[in-house]
């Protein structure tokens, strides 16, 4: 990824950083008795460790302790899995579960409140959408909340109801599933401590040198977030290394124990405080400026009024600490920059998660070197084509609109939003650079839109580090930066399809001039 230097032979590293790199004869000549490492590339593809900007790796690892609804294709698919789960647990214990994505079934209709509670009438139930903004819950879940017509409903949260009865349909929207969520119990530590440690090693098997993680929710707070990450990665050698954004809630905890953004090594360090502006376009939550073209009384549900933003903001400001903030739909954005603007930046960028919908107002606003935008290719892949029926085809032209967001000097980061799509960096390069699934004819939605393999590639690993501030430190392999690499079966320079992409394998990675894994062995 360096255009002056574009292959070595050999990298010579100490105290994890590149010292050296050239011919290999050269290499061992200068430093081999010196007894420095030295790491042979054997005529590998090496590309620097690739990052996820944006994921929630505890997600991952605790989605395999419930019940997977990824892929699910009908709303009786969907019901057999929920009996099927409840026949395996005692009356009184939770259905947990995530995934379901009623895009893909046949009628696109969700369960009723009656079908849920007649497979499953002993067990409460809440089973968050692919995207984690929509939530299936049934009677006996709603009456553990002390449900009733006139119940406090959380800002920017709907317990969507019947239009004839008014009674609950067992769909909840955004933060209304606050009301049922914390009467779920807690894992405990161990649970919690085995289920991340196998989504980081996950991670590391598929190229990851560094993510930037937001878990809080997950994992029972900022200081027990800290602390998972604390034990596994800086004691255990776990890796990859760890950014851990933090959510707004957790603000007084962080203060309480002076971690602000920065806090901790280059291995596990506190990351900007996270928030959410705005829902997402699956549950017809994100907040847009002209009504969604398929529900035509609905912008969306935006989580603050703008006066409430603003304060928060200031309140993250006035602890010198950057936001990253969720915003999906123009509208959005817009309420986001008008507050954002109004603050001085910190140290460390700002930054604007998901921007999916842009216009060229919002475009030009989002440039400066003290912001960037985690965007998520695979959401191109995920949400076509029923992104068209939701904001229409003109509307549908400004979504995840990449190449003009580079070509305006817009700095922009990669991730994968795990879970919500897989943890597998190859497949969002692979969407950026086709803009299709792999079966699909097509030339891609919005051609324009298309980033080359370079482009692609440096989402993942220069865009990485510019987000958490590191563009110094990792991102490309020059003498002097973290020798954080990735080694892959193929290279994706030379490939005569993007598709090639799909059947590539990670054959090493590489964290600080230490393999941590290879050829399916994990080393730690």
């Amino acid at each position: 990824m360096n255009p002056l230097k574009p292959t070595v032979q050999a990298i010579v590293v100490d105290n994890e950083r590149i010292l050296d790199m050239g011919a290999h004869e050269d290499m061992i000549l200068q430093w081999g008795r010196k007894g420095t490492p030295i790491i042979n590339m054997e005529e590998k593809t090496i590309i620097p460790g690739l990052i996820d900007s944006h994921l929630h790796i505890s997600s991952v690892g605790i989605n395999s302790l419930e019940l997977n609804l990824i892929g699910i294709k009908s709303k009786d698919e969907l019901l057999a899995a929920i009996k099927k789960k409840a026949s395996t647990l005692l009356p009184g214990e939770w259905i947990l579960g995530r995934g379901w994505d009623e895009n893909i079934f046949p009628d696109k209709r969700i369960p009723s409140i009656q079908e849920l509670d007649y497979v499953a009438p002993y067990f409460p139930l809440f089973l968050p959408r692919i995207c984690g903004h929509a939530f299936l819950v049934n009677s006996r879940a709603l009456s553990l909340c002390g449900y009733h017509a006139d119940m406090f409903i959380p800002y920017g949260g709907t317990i969507v109801t019947d239009p004839t009865s008014h009674k609950p349909t067992g769909l909840l929207l955004e933060t209304a599933s606050t009301l049922i969520t914390k009467h779920i119990p807690q894992k405990s530590f161990s649970q919690l401590k085995d289920a991340l440690k196998n989504a980081l090693q996950d991670a590391v098997s598929l190229g990851l040198t560094s993510i930037h993680t937001n878990d809080p929710n997950y994992l029972g707070g900022a200081s027990q977030t800290y602390k998972l990450f604390n034990e596994l990665v800086n004691k255990e050698g776990i890796s990859p290394r760890s950014n851990l954004l933090m959510d707004y809630d957790y603000l007084e905890e962080l203060k309480a124990s002076s971690m602000f953004t920065g806090y901790g090594n280059n291995k596990v360090m506190i990351g900007a405080i996270k928030l959410f502006a705005d829902g997402a376009l699956g549950g017809r939550t994100a907040l847009l400026s002209q009504p969604y073209e398929d529900d035509g009384n609905n912008l969306g549900n935006a989580m603050y009024d703008n006066d409430e933003l603003f304060q928060i903001i200031k309140d993250i400001r006035e602890n010198n600490m950057p936001v990253a903030i969720h915003a999906i739909g123009d509208l959005a954005l817009k309420n986001v920059l008008d507050s954002l603007d109004l603050f001085e930046p910190t140290r460390f960028r700002d930054r604007l998660i998901h921007v999916s919908i842009l216009n060229e107002v919002l475009m030009e606003r989002l440039k400066g070197s003290h912001r960037i935008s985690d965007v998520q290719p695979k959401f191109v892949t995920s949400d076509y084509p029923w992104i068209i029926d939701r904001l229409g085809e003109y509307r549908a032209k400004f979504a995840y609109p990449f190449k003009t967001l580079l070509q305006n000097g817009v700095l922009c980061a990669g991730g994968s939003d795990a879970p919500i799509e897989p943890l597998n960096p190859l497949l969002g390069i692979h969407a950026a650079v086709t803009r299709k699934k792999r079966e699909e004819t097509h030339d891609g939605y919005n051609v324009q839109e298309k980033l080359s393999m370079y482009e692609a590639i440096q989402l993942f690993t220069l865009g990485g580090a510019y987000a958490t501030n590191e563009e110094y430190e990792k991102g490309t392999l020059e003498r002097g930066k973290l020798c954080d690499m990735t080694v892959l079966s193929q290279d994706p320079f030379r490939m005569k399809s993007a598709d090639e992409l799909l059947t590539t394998k990670v054959e090493m990675t590489v964290i600080g001039g230490e393999i941590k894994y290879r050829n399916n062995e994990l080393i730690n």
